[in-house]
């Protein structure tokens, strides 16, 4: 069975210090935070970053102060930007995070970046709006800057559309799917194993199963030979009423599962290979 990509979603865009005091906000907690998923044996590190009051933001010279600060720390990981921005951003708002250079390892702009598929409600009023015209942008785009996709879909209709997508020449095959389970979708076997057989062949895939689903979504992800992501961003709890005290706590455990049943933890530079990214310049 291939090895398996761990990817630590350090903070997202949502959770606060008030659901987990451990949650980074600053430069400094979420370079901290990166490097204790990337000791545990994430290779990809999906990256929101915040103001120092911990408000959301897609601005480039955040990005790239964060970016600066994880590199340090975690000298071969992927670094992967979130282009989910916030609402009322503009296309290109969203796509500050994949403007970010690394010219001492040949990087003008980051490896991956996040692409999704499709309008999600996140619950009461809150629509993550993203419409066929913002999709073939951010393809678009993602193709000239060289950004392989993490498409990420919170639903079989947003498969197809990718599928879609693909076909009109806005994403490039072999794809990435991330399976954000637990939102929209509810986060079952059944439901993991359907979205699994609905993407095209060769193809990789990843779960992000929210909440109580997390570790749930990855034991199983685990053994049908797929990736996994976890972290604060999806799940504040290292089991039920306890407080995760780091990302790193989270990755061990994924970690302990995989070796229990036979499954090998890929490093940075084989989930590289993987996913069809080119090695690191050096």
């Amino acid at each position: 069975m291939e090895k398996l990509i761990i990817t630590a979603a350090i903070c997202g865009a949502e959770v606060t210090k008030e659901h987990n005091p451990n949650v980074p906000y600053t430069v400094e907690e979420i370079a901290r935070e990166a490097e204790s998923a990337y000791k545990a044996g994430a290779s990809i590190i999906h990256l929101h970053v915040r103001e120092d009051d911990g408000t959301p933001t897609q601005d480039k010279a955040r990005f790239k102060a964060c970016i600066d600060a994880i590199r340090k720390l975690c000298p071969d990981a992927i670094i992967q930007p979130s282009t989910g921005g916030a609402v009322g951003m503009t296309d290109l708002e969203r796509l500050q995070s994949t403007e970010v250079e690394e010219p001492e390892l040949g990087l003008k702009h980051p490896e991956m970046a996040t692409l999704d598929c499709g309008t999600c409600n996140f619950g009461g009023d809150e629509v993550f709006v993203n419409t066929d015209n913002t999709i073939k942008n951010f393809g678009k785009i993602m193709i000239e800057r060289n950004v392989k996709p993490e498409i990420e879909v919170f639903d079989k209709g947003m498969v197809d559309i990718a599928i879609k997508m693909h076909k009109k020449g806005y994403i490039k095959a072999p794809m990435h799917f991330d399976f954000v389970l637990g939102v929209q979708m509810t986060a079952t076997a059944r439901d993991l194993a359907f979205m699994v057989d609905s993407i095209p062949a060769g193809s990789t895939w990843t779960v992000a199963g929210i909440g109580r689903s997390q570790f749930q979504m990855a034991a199983i992800a685990i053994a049908m030979g797929g990736h996994v992501r976890v972290g604060f961003e999806d799940n504040v709890y290292i089991k039920k009423g306890v407080p995760g005290e780091s990302n790193g706590q989270f990755v061990e455990k994924v970690v302990r599962i995989a070796k229990e049943v036979g499954r090998e933890i890929a490093t940075p530079a084989e989930a590289r290979e993987i996913l069809g990214l080119k090695p690191l310049s050096k």
